[in-house]
């Protein structure tokens, strides 16, 4: 797992984010990817996994302090560009991420129950075959499957030492994609957070002192905004073929629709 990182989250307006954009200015840099981007942004692409019970979707509705997501994280369906096989885990108010770069043409036979190899990775490092390998076997415990496919326009900012970021998520879209590989385009996709911005402040070590004149300064208030989430709700479960959620072999939910 990288080091514990802390994320806070706000919805804000289109208006306040351009005054939040100058602001972070003065304090960090572009992250690479936002350089030369129209509106200084960049897309990106996720196809998160659950069960057919939506295991990590109720882990999440129910405030669990514990849990973890499992998603694909990719900007590109080009063959040389990787596909990050991640876990995103919280504990309490901390978050860990572990990714593996994956090969485009490994995507599907992972995403079917094929035990990883070194063979489907990009990089020989040993890390990376580590986190794919606990990515697979997370999947494997819930019997995870490809549910939700999002998209949405993100505004970075790093700081040199990559301790402070921020981050400014526009046109959050989520669709049903139940296939074992993954696209870039979308059908009939939902929008999630209509007329509405995600700021996230991040931090590894200390919360800046400049992050809290920000939020003064623009009067933002903290709140839950998971991307995940509001997708399987804009989706409906009938389309991701959800089931009602029973307690099975120690894995699903108590809860009623």
């Amino acid at each position: 797992m990288q080091k514990q990182r802390f994320e806070l989250k706000y919805l804000i307006t289109e208006e306040t984010a351009l005054l939040v954009r100058d602001f972070v200015r003065s304090y960090l840099d572009f992250d690479e990817y936002s350089v030369g981007k129209p509106n200084y942004s960049y897309p990106v692409h996720s196809l998160y996994l659950d069960s057919d019970s939506l295991h990590l979707y109720w882990e999440t509705i129910n405030g669990n302090k514990n849990r973890y997501k499992l998603r694909l994280r990719y900007y590109s369906t080009s063959a040389d560009s990787p596909v990050f096989f991640e876990v995103k885990r919280r504990v309490n108010s901390c978050i860990m991420k572990q990714r593996g770069g994956v090969r485009q043409e490994s995507v599907p036979l992972l995403l079917k129950g094929h035990l990883p190899q070194a063979e489907h990775l990009v990089s020989k490092a040993p890390n990376q075959l580590v986190a794919l390998q606990n990515f697979c076997n997370l999947a494997q415990q819930i019997h995870a499957k490809p549910k939700v496919h999002i998209f949405y326009m993100r505004e970075a900012y790093v700081s040199d030492d990559d301790q402070v970021r921020v981050t400014i998520d526009r046109k959050v879209y989520g669709e049903a994609n139940l296939n074992y590989s993954i696209k870039t385009e979308m059908q009939s996709p939902s929008l999630s957070f209509p007329n509405q911005v995600i700021l996230e402040l991040k931090f590894t070590n200390r919360f800046p002192d400049w992050f809290r004149e920000l939020v003064r300064v623009f009067g933002v208030m903290q709140c839950g905004a998971a991307k995940y989430c509001e997708s399987v709700q804009g989706i409906g479960h009938t389309k991701l073929h959800a089931i009602h959620p029973v307690v099975e072999e120690g894995v699903g939910v108590n809860r009623s629709w």
